[in-house]
C-alpha cells in the first residue's frame, strides 16, 4: 500500500550534530540515499569516537523512514550509549515490508497532508481514512515503535495517531536532531514497557485460566448418605502446576456401595494430566452405570487406548468397592501399590497384592481379578499413587519404599492424628526425607470408618 502523495514536497530537516563532548560535533549530518534503495544512511559508516570514519562504532539503534521524499537531509540521532542511529528509507508500504527486519527498533511515519477537500465524498466521510497508512504500519510492525511526523497545523490529526497506536508525533517544522533523537530513544522504550506488560498480563491471565480450569478438573466426592469419612492430598510434580497425571474420586452408588479408586498415568505432562482426568471421569461414569471389577477395567483400558497420543503410555490403578454395611471391600489392584489398612486395635499393615493384574494398556487381553477384603467395624484405609513411595532417604539412592512409608503412617497414626492431618503431615515428612520437594506427582486418598 503506497503511501499518498496528494504533491510533491520537500520536507527539510535541521541539521543536527553528536554530542557536545563528541568531537564529531562540528560535523555536517550526510544526505540519505535515493529513496526505496534498502542501503544505510552515510552516517552508518564505521567511524571512531571522534567520526574521522576509521574504526567500527558499536551498532546503535535502527531507525526506518517511510515518507514519500526520504530525500530530505536527516539530522544524525544518537542512542542511549552515543552511537549513532542506523537510517533506512522507504518510499511506501511495499518497501518498507522488505526493509522491517528484525533489527529495525523504531519507524517515523511522514504523514502526508490531508487530501484536497474535493476528494470523494465516500472516503470523506469515513473517520480516521486519512490515518489507513499508519493503521498498516502497526499491522506491520507489531514490536517496533512507531513515530509520526506530521506539520504542526495537523495536531489534531497527529493526536488521533496516538490513539491509533502511535508511540508519539512529533512536528517536522520544528524537528531538530536533539528532539529526533530524544524521541526515538523514548519510543523504544515505551514500545518496550508495552510488550513487556503485554506479556506479562497475558501470562497471568493464562496462568489463572490454568488454575481456574485445573482446580475445576480435580474431583468432588460424592458420598452423601454414607458414614465414611474421606480426606484427599494431592501434590503435582510439575512446577506451578495444580494437576498431575495422578488421579482419584469416591462415590456412593443409590445401593449404598461406596466405591473408591486411585490412578496414575505414565509420565509427568499436561497431556498426561488430561488423559488422567479422561480416565477419572470414564470411572465415574462406569461405576455409575453399574459396572465394577475385570468389567469396569477392562472398559477403561478401551478408554485409555483411544485416548493416549502414544501406544508406550500405561496407567496402574486401584479400585475399592465398600458394602453398604461398611465391614467388607472388594479390591482390584492394576499394576498399583496395595492400600493400607489400619484396623481397630492393629498397626497398618498392606493388603495383598499378589492378586493383582497388569497396569492398565500394556497388555491387550488382561484380566484384572476382584479380591474380598474383611474390614471390621472400625478402621482406615489409604490409598496413594507410587510418588509417596519412591521418595529418597536421605543423600543415597535408597527409597523409603511401601515398609517404609507404613512405618510413617503408623508413627503418624500412633501421635493421633487423621484425616487431613494424618496425610498432610506424612506427605510432608516423605518430602523431607528427600531432602526437597518430590519430583514425581502424589496423591494420597483416606476413608475412615469409626
Amino acid at each position: 500500500m503506497p503511501v499518498p502523495v496528494p504533491h510533491q514536497r520537500t520536507a527539510v530537516l535541521p541539521q543536527q550534530a553528536g554530542p557536545v563532548d563528541d568531537a564529531s560535533a562540528e560535523a555536517p549530518a550526510a544526505v540519505a540515499p535515493a529513496a526505496g534503495d534498502g542501503s544505510l544512511h552515510p552516517m552508518d559508516a564505521p567511524t571512531t569516537a571522534n567520526g574521522s570514519g576509521h574504526g567500527a562504532a558499536p551498532q546503535g539503534l535502527t531507525l526506518l523512514l517511510i515518507g514519500e521524499d526520504p530525500n530530505s537531509p536527516v539530522p544524525e540521532m544518537w542512542d542511549w550509549a552515543g552511537r549513532r542511529v542506523r537510517l533506512r528509507t522507504a518510499r511506501n508500504l511495499t518497501e518498507a515490508e522488505r526493509l522491517l527486519t528484525t533489527d529495525v527498533d523504531c519507524i517515523l511515519l511522514d504523514l502526508a497532508p490531508p487530501e484536497h477537500p474535493d476528494r470523494d465524498a465516500t472516503d470523506a466521510d469515513r473517520p480516521g481514512d486519512e490515518l489507513g497508512v499508519l493503521r498498516e504500519v502497526l499491522r506491520m510492525a507489531r514490536t517496533q515503535a512507531v513515530l509520526v511526523l506530521t506539520a504542526e497545523a495537523d495536531a489534531e490529526r497527529a493526536a488521533d495517531a496516538v490513539r491509533v497506536g502511535a508511540q508519539d508525533y512529533l512536528f517536522r517544522d520544528e524537528l531538530d536532531g536533539a528532539v529526533l533523537s530524544r524521541a526515538v530513544r523514548y519510543a523504544v522504550e515505551r514500545k518496550r514497557a508495552d510488550l513487556a506488560q503485554r506479556q506479562l498480563t497475558e501470562s497471568r491471565m493464562l496462568a489463572q485460566e490454568n488454575a481456574r480450569l485445573e482446580r475445576g478438573l480435580l474431583p468432588t466426592p460424592l458420598l452423601d448418605g454414607s458414614d465414611l469419612r474421606f480426606a484427599a492430598c494431592y501434590r503435582p510434580g510439575r512446577s506451578r502446576a495444580l494437576l498431575g497425571g495422578d488421579f482419584y474420586d469416591t462415590v456412593r452408588t443409590p445401593d449404598g456401595t461406596v466405591h473408591a479408586m486411585i490412578g496414575d498415568v505414565c509420565g509427568h505432562g499436561p497431556d498426561e494430566a488430561a488423559l488422567g482426568v479422561e480416565l477419572r471421569i470414564a470411572w465415574r461414569a462406569l461405576t455409575f452405570a453399574g459396572l465394577c471389577g475385570d468389567e469396569l477395567l477392562s472398559t477403561l483400558q478401551k478408554v485409555l487406548e483411544h485416548e493416549r497420543s502414544d501406544d508406550e503410555i500405561f496407567a496402574t490403578l486401584c479400585t475399592v468397592d465398600i458394602s453398604p454395611d461398611g465391614r467388607r471391600a472388594g479390591l482390584c489392584l492394576a499394576g498399583h501399590p496395595a492400600p493400607l489398612l489400619a484396623r481397630a486395635g492393629r498397626p497398618p499393615s498392606l493388603l495383598p497384592y499378589e492378586s493383582g493384574g497388569p497396569a492398565l494398556g500394556l497388555l491387550p487381553n488382561a484380566r484384572w481379578p476382584r479380591r474380598q477384603v474383611d474390614l471390621g467395624g472400625y478402621w482406615s484405609l489409604m490409598m496413594y499413587t507410587d510418588g509417596l513411595i519412591e521418595g529418597r532417604i536421605g543423600e543415597g539412592n535408597r527409597r523409603l519404599g511401601q515398609e517404609g512409608m507404613t512405618d510413617l503412617v503408623s508413627r503418624q497414626m500412633a501421635a493421633g492424628l487423621t484425616g487431613e492431618e494424618l496425610l498432610d503431615a506424612s506427605v510432608r515428612e516423605v518430602r523431607d526425607l528427600n531432602g526437597g520437594e518430590l519430583t514425581d506427582d502424589v496423591a494420597v486418598l483416606l476413608l475412615d470408618r469409626r
